[in-house]
């Protein structure tokens, strides 16, 4: 059995990583922007949300079809039932997230730009349906910081604490 995630899976994981922050500072720094600049801060944040949709997406799939390579030395059977709904609620999190926020541009029924390109749209807007999509949506990426912090510590626990390969299998190169 190999000893750590696979070179795509782990450039998923990364990637899917470095996308969120982006996602993440589109939305948290958007207020900071002249108004001129703001619809290019949503364009990245839309942009940026249908990459990881993607992403997280081919990360499932390859999750369902590869298993995961064997923690050493094993942890207790309650940290592994952890492990598990944590990665769960991230992987339900991150393909929720984007969905909800494509819905929310569909129905306001008006142009939207993702990629460069303009987005289809509904006929007729359901400003009473974004609003509900928009609560939703703000509300989950408030619980992704805490798990996405959550996922960090539980990682820097197994590497400094409980001194087992957690983290090193889904680090970008062999620990010597």
């Amino acid at each position: 059995m190999r000893s750590n995630y696979s070179g795509l899976q782990i450039t998923i994981h990364w990637l899917v990583f470095l996308l969120v922050i982006f996602t993440w500072c589109s939305m948290e720094f958007r207020g900071y922007a002249p108004r001129n600049l703001r619809p290019y801060f949503n364009i990245v944040h839309v942009s940026c949300g249908i990459t990881i949709l993607v992403l997280m997406v081919t990360r499932l799939l390859l999750r369902l079809k590869t298993p995961s390579p064997a923690i050493v030395p094993k942890p207790k059977p309650m940290l592994t039932g952890l492990a598990h709904l944590g990665h769960l609620v991230i992987y339900l999190l991150f393909i929720a997230l984007p969905i909800i926020g494509l819905l929310m541009m569909w129905f306001r029924g008006n142009n939207w730009i993702a990629f460069g390109i303009i987005m289809p749209h509904a006929v007729e807007a359901d400003f009473d349906l974004v609003d509900i999509l928009k609560d939703y949506h703000v509300t989950l990426a408030t619980v992704s910081y805490y798990v996405v912090g959550l996922h960090t510590l539980a990682a820097l626990m197994h590497h400094y604490f409980w001194k087992d390969n957690t983290l090193r299998r889904m680090l970008p190169y062999k620990r010597r």
